[in-house]
């Protein structure tokens, strides 16, 4: 018996952004559904640019399903915790990476070489675990977009923060993605169509 998809399943019940006021809530298996579609996005747009197969967009896309999932163990924790001090930000990656190894014994032994590089970043997925971390940033970016809408001025410093990162980045995929696309998500629903 594997208790790995169980503990997946799980993903629903973490929620992101705890010590932010939220007016909707957002859980790490929603947000990895986001992350997938927007780092697939990323691969395309680099693939497009480079006129070439660069990146495998659905391998980028399932490396993001699993980005978070050792939060199962860990929980989701929030961003002025993790990166308090070098310390803590080191302590909460090696319990990451505890966790991640605790949900990898739990595949089947049979199964385990095929999750093992979805679970631990590999040189050879370099660049689609790189577009996954973008993708991640610009997902927290509009998370702090769609609070803003809502008229929740609690996200106002971490979208400003966010968007010079994003911007200091110079990455033209995220460039692109972010003239393409983020606009939309200023816009009401009547506005959409």
């Amino acid at each position: 018996m594997s208790h790995f998809f169980a503990y997946l399943s799980r993903m629903k019940f973490i929620q992101r952004w705890g010590l932010m006021r939220n007016t909707s809530s957002e859980n790490i298996q929603e947000h990895s559904l986001q992350v997938a579609m927007i780092a697939h996005a990323l691969a395309l747009l680099q693939n497009e640019r480079l006129g070439r197969r660069a990146v495998d967009p659905e391998r980028t896309a399932l490396l993001a399903v699993f980005h978070d999932a050792e939060e199962v163990i860990t929980g989701d924790v929030p961003s002025p915790i993790k990166y308090f001090n070098p310390q803590v930000r080191d302590a909460v990656a090696d319990l990451g990476e505890v966790a991640k190894h605790k949900l990898l014994e739990m595949v089947p032994e049979p199964l385990r070489a095929a999750y093992e590089p979805l679970l631990f970043a590999r040189a050879e997925d370099g660049e689609a675990w790189r577009l996954v971390k973008l993708a991640d940033k610009l997902c927290a970016y509009l998370k702090c977009v769609e609070e803003a809408k809502a008229g929740n001025r609690e996200f106002e410093r971490a979208e400003a923060s966010i968007r010079r990162g994003l911007d200091v980045l110079g990455d033209p995929e995220v460039d692109r993605f972010v003239a393409l696309y983020v606009p939309s998500f200023r816009l009401t629903l009547d506005e959409l169509n």
